[in-house]
């Protein structure tokens, strides 16, 4: 079964609907520089995200081919998350978007949790 192509207007927009989420490149820089990650250690590196919008946002992840999900036949069952080849090609946007939001960081945010250059 063919599944319906997404109609967009322009190549930003294919980036955005992939990466786009408040979450989202979070995720992707987490397992692109701390590597293979269970749920529960996302959900520990940001607090702020509920387990429902961590779960939904790992399945679009997933769903596009960002991410690998990895189910282990235990009980109870182990689920691995890790960044895909394709994914990884992400990482020139996700670090112009870590410099970007330094620069502009001003007196209006706080970081609490620095990532951007922590584990290069």
């Amino acid at each position: 079964m063919e599944t319906e192509k997404i109609k967009v207007t322009c190549e930003i927009e294919v980036t955005l609907h992939m990466i786009g989420g408040k979450y989202k490149p979070v995720i992707l820089e987490q397992l692109l520089y701390e590597g293979t990650q269970r749920f529960g250690k996302l959900m520990h590196y940001m607090p702020q995200i509920s387990q429902r919008t961590l779960t939904n946002q790992l399945r679009e992840l997933e769903r596009d081919g960002l991410i690998v999900r990895k189910v282990y036949p235990e009980v109870p069952p182990r689920v691995e998350y890790s960044i895909s080849e394709e994914g990884k090609t992400l990482q020139p946007v996700l670090e112009a978007m870590c410099d970007w939001g330094a620069e502009h960081l001003g007196d209006r945010y706080e970081l609490t949790m620095p990532q951007c250059g922590v584990s290069e």
